[in-house]
């Protein structure tokens, strides 16, 4: 039914992981295949290619559905349906910046104050020549095809770059001045595909899966039985999600409480609950959560 589209390069192996865990496993004959399949009824066909190339395809109709960031979805000023973010990238879940960047010595404290001609190079000229233009400065914006902070100061004044942490960028002697766009990762689908019901249907389907499964990374569930004069104490203690789910137990016995919580809190949690008298307590990992 759905011809999809996944990215390839820096969120290649971060995509793939999300889709193995989500139940869609990416098969190909090899890691350089372009082409490739899940075993899933609602996917009829996968491709992996460059994200700066797919929210333009997506928008032409090539693919009903594809994964990129909003920042090639606004430096190719595509017209695409985003069914929502998806909170991971190539090292974390936190979103990749373009930024403004200058040499650590640089006078400049601010965009507002380069000069007229600035030189600028960077992968996104639309994003920058429009981010300059609103602000009125006058820049000489250049198209950079990588390594784009190797070019300062001998090349350009300035680049415009993206970040995840901004390591890269002080390692080459940079600092960042201003921020042009706080990209996530997108799932976006073509407008025509999307007023499809069926194909829709489909579409969001696939995203609960994906964002379920983005929803319980770093997250755990937790099962224990509660003496009834404990009960109090052992859910004062207890961070939740929403309220923890209670029952009581045969003959009563007391209570079986459960919640999901974060996996860093667990080491500290499990003594506690311990301590205030809970017992038979279960750690259980999670695959997905749908709300």
């Amino acid at each position: 039914m759905l011809k999809i589209v996944l990215p390839k390069g820096s969120l290649e192996k971060a995509t793939l992981d999300l889709f193995e865990a989500a139940d869609l496993a990416v098969r190909r004959s090899s890691s350089v295949d372009y082409r490739a399949s899940v075993n899933d009824p609602r996917i009829d066909e996968v491709r992996i290619l460059r994200p700066q190339e797919i929210a333009g395809y997506v928008a032409d109709g090539l693919f009903d559905l594809g994964i990129t960031g909003r920042d090639w979805i606004e430096e190719t000023d595509s017209d695409i349906v985003s069914l929502g973010e998806l909170h991971y990238s190539k090292a974390t879940a936190r979103p990749v910046k373009i930024v403004v960047a200058v040499p650590e010595d640089s006078p400049y404290g601010s965009v507002s104050d380069l000069p007229s001609g600035v030189r600028v190079s960077s992968e996104y000229p639309v994003l920058t020549e429009r981010f300059f233009a609103e602000r009125s400065v006058d820049a000489d914006v250049r198209l950079s095809y990588g390594a784009t902070e190797a070019k300062v100061p001998d090349i350009v004044d300035v680049v415009v770059d993206v970040t995840e942490t901004g390591r890269a960028l002080r390692a080459a002697g940079l600092r960042i001045i201003d921020t042009i766009l706080t990209s996530y990762t997108e799932l976006i689908a073509n407008p025509g595909a999307f007023a499809d019901p069926d194909k829709r249907h489909a579409m969001q389907q696939l995203h609960t899966l994906l964002q379920g499964t983005l929803e319980a990374r770093g997250k755990v569930l937790v099962k224990m039985n509660v003496p009834a004069d404990a009960l109090e104490a052992v859910i004062a203690i207890i961070p939740t999600m929403k309220s923890p789910t209670v029952n009581e137990l045969f003959g009563d016995s007391g209570y079986a409480v459960e919640t999901v919580v974060a996996k860093a809190e667990i080491n500290v949690l499990i003594p506690a609950l311990r301590d205030q008298g809970a017992t038979d307590i279960l750690e259980l990992p999670l695959s997905k959560i749908v709300h």
